[in-house]
């Protein structure tokens, strides 16, 4: 079944590709998160996508169950979104020499997975509301709060407790946090 395809005809059948797309895009972050992991050199956001990986995990298990609530069985459909954001992460961060750098490209493009997935949740959630799917919503809230959760971990990390952001752009960061210009390069 394709979007805008004849195949949807209800909105039925609107939240039920819209449910297997996010099931497939979660179980494309399963495969990328791994790499993503590899490449970070800040332990903080090691940390970080090791914790949202197990989330992730727990994530595709509460899908399942949402398709078991409707009476149908767990199905992916192709998520070109997620697949172009995923292609987009690879190409980025594979072209990143500097560390720093590259743990700044980690942090986009986590939070870009982030937001689609967010996008996802939140329709979901009110589609299920109008359909009379009442007993999915908790589910697909759960997986909404922890999404939630994961984008402000990485904006933190991003900007006041790792500094990424900063260290990237090189800024000089001391102990207590702050972070200043370097020094400029004297001309020769």
């Amino acid at each position: 079944m394709g979007l805008f395809s004849k195949d949807i005809e209800t909105m039925e059948d609107l939240f039920l590709h819209t449910l297997q797309d996010i099931y497939y895009a979660e179980k494309q972050v399963l495969k990328a998160l791994p790499k993503m992991i590899e490449k970070s050199t800040k332990r903080e956001l090691t940390r970080g996508l090791k914790s949202h990986l197990k989330e992730t995990e727990g994530q595709v298990k509460r899908l399942e169950e949402v398709f078991a609530k409707i009476g149908q069985k767990a199905k992916a459909v192709d998520c070109p979104a997620i697949d172009g954001i995923i292609k987009e992460a690879n190409e980025v961060s594979g072209e990143v020499a500097d560390k720093r750098v590259l743990d700044a490209a980690l942090i986009g493009s986590a939070q870009a997975v982030e937001h689609y997935e967010m996008t996802r949740y939140g329709t979901l959630i009110a589609w299920a509301k109008e359909l009379g799917h009442k007993g999915v919503v908790p589910l697909l809230n759960a997986n909404l709060k922890e999404e939630k959760a994961a984008d402000k971990t990485l904006s933190t990390l991003a900007t006041a407790k790792a500094k990424v952001n900063a260290r990237a752009a090189g800024k000089k960061v001391t102990k207590s946090g702050t972070s200043t210009a370097k020094a400029k390069k004297k001309a020769a």
